[in-house]
C-alpha cells in the first residue's frame, strides 16, 4: 500500500471530518442532559425555598420583580401556613463575587428579618469563598450570623466597610458580594 502525501487539502478534511464528528458528539450529549440538569436545578431550588422559611403548608405562585435597571429580575416565592403568610423566598443574585456570578436564596420572614439563607450557585475558591454557605450563619459568632438580622438595624457590609458583619477570612471580596446579594433582596421586598 502506497503512502499518502500529507497535503494541505488532506490536513484541513482530516481536520474538518473531526470537528464535525466532535460538535454532533457534543450536541447529542447537550441534548441528552439538558432535561436532567433543568430538573435537578429545579429540585435544589425547590430543596432551598424550605430550608430558607419557616414552617409552611403552601406556596404561592411565585413572581419576578425588576428592580434594577441593569440587571436580571429576582424572583420571588410566597409562603403561607393555614392561609396565613409565613414569609417569602427571594432568589437573588450579584455578579460581583471573586469568579463572577453567585446566586442565592434569601428568605424573608413576616418581621422582615432575614430566616434563612442558601447557595444555589457560585464559582468561588474552594477552600475561601465557598465557605459563604456557612460562614454567615454561625450562631456562635454575632458578628458572622446574617440570621434573624434585618438591613434596617444591622448593617449587611463587612465591618472593613463600617458595616456589622465579619467577612470571610481571606475572602472579603465574595463576602462584600454576597451581603450585597441579601440587600438586593431586601431592598426588592420593601418596595
Amino acid at each position: 500500500m502506497a503512502k499518502r502525501e500529507s497535503t494541505f487539502i488532506n490536513m484541513v478534511v482530516t481536520l474538518l471530518l473531526v470537528t464535525v464528528v466532535a460538535a454532533a458528539a457534543l450536541g447529542y450529549v447537550y441534548d441528552l442532559t439538558k432535561g436532567p440538569i433543568a430538573a435537578a436545578k429545579l429540585k435544589a431550588q425547590q430543596e432551598a425555598i424550605k430550608k430558607v422559611l419557616p414552617e409552611f403548608d403552601e406556596l404561592g405562585e411565585s413572581f419576578k420583580v425588576l428592580k434594577e435597571a441593569d440587571g436580571d429580575s429576582l424572583e420571588f416565592f410566597p409562603a403561607f401556613k393555614n392561609g396565613e403568610s409565613v414569609g417569602v423566598a427571594i432568589k437573588t443574585y450579584t455578579k460581583k463575587g471573586f469568579s463572577g456570578y453567585i446566586s442565592i436564596m434569601a428568605g424573608i420572614d413576616d418581621s422582615g428579618n432575614l430566616s434563612g439563607y442558601e447557595v444555589l450557585e457560585h464559582e468561588e475558591t474552594p477552600g475561601l469563598g465557598s465557605k459563604m454557605g456557612v460562614w454567615f450563619n454561625n450562631s456562635e459568632k454575632p458578628n458572622q450570623n446574617v440570621i434573624g438580622k434585618n438591613p434596617k438595624t444591622s448593617k449587611f457590609e463587612v465591618s472593613k466597610d463600617g458595616g456589622d458583619i465579619d467577612a470571610i477570612t481571606a475572602s472579603t471580596i465574595t463576602s462584600r458580594a454576597f451581603l450585597e446579594a441579601l440587600n438586593r433582596a431586601f431592598n426588592s421586598y420593601e418596595h
